[in-house]
């Protein structure tokens, strides 16, 4: 199969023997860039809500995965949202579990970490709207965002709530999104990333949309009581 260039994709970030294979199918499908943006969320209450780190690099198995430093100067200098924070990330995965991902599909890639903590919508829109500044002058650039869907509900609420979410995804609509996942109580655990994604994908003016795949917990565990869903999705 041929890998496709896209402006974006959206992958889980739970534990690889549960989720992995969303990811990987997702992963397989893409023609990696050199350079990456991972927009992750911060699921733990401290640091920044809107964090970014702009030097250095992070350590796997595999290696360090360096920061490319001029890209995350260009998020700061776009837009005050973005806080120079390490702390975010210190004890935050939905990131860092990419890494090895991207390790092995595309050495010598360079990337910039974000994690949002916020779920204040005009926040969101507003950081969706200065990371499409920053890409539409990197048309090279990967908007690797991270979440996982419904979570620890049984599997058929999971999936017919997951598919209302999905649908929204599919259609390109921040604000349907946000709505229908407080309305009808869809614990998207990456929200923000994904409106902020969505936002930015509308302003880049990408209009086509693909679910690889879709999945719960259950696929791998088999307990149909208690899961979580995850969708594989590309944008271009």
């Amino acid at each position: 199969m041929r890998r496709k260039e896209v402006r974006a994709c959206l992958v889980p970030h739970a534990g690889y023997m549960f989720s992995g294979h969303v990811a990987g199918a997702v992963y397989s499908r893409i023609a990696l860039p050199r350079n990456i943006v991972i927009l992750g969320v911060r699921h733990q209450p401290r640091g920044a809500p809107i964090a970014i780190v702009s030097n250095g690099a992070w350590r796997t198995p595999l290696g360090d995965a360096p920061i490319h430093s001029g890209l995350a100067a260009e998020f700061r200098n776009e837009s005050p949202l973005f806080r120079e924070d390490e702390v975010a990330h210190l004890a935050e995965h939905s990131l860092e579990v990419q890494l090895p991902f991207l390790q092995v599909l595309r050495p010598q890639f360079t990337f910039v970490p974000i994690a949002v903590g916020t779920v204040r919508y005009e926040d969101l829109t507003a950081l969706g709207a200065a990371v499409a500044r920053v890409l539409a002058g990197h048309s090279d650039v990967l908007l690797l965002t991270t979440s996982d869907l419904n979570h620890y509900e049984d599997d058929a609420t999971t999936r017919r709530k997951d598919h209302k979410a999905i649908e929204r995804l599919l259609a390109l609509d921040p604000r349907g999104l946000f709505d229908v996942c407080r309305s009808q109580e869809i614990s998207m655990c990456g929200l923000g990333p994904a409106v902020v994604m969505l936002t930015a994908l509308n302003a880049l003016q990408c209009s086509r949309t693909e679910l690889v795949r879709y999945a719960t917990s259950a696929d791998v565990s088999m307990d149909r009581e208690v899961v979580v869903g995850y969708a594989g999705m590309l944008f271009s």
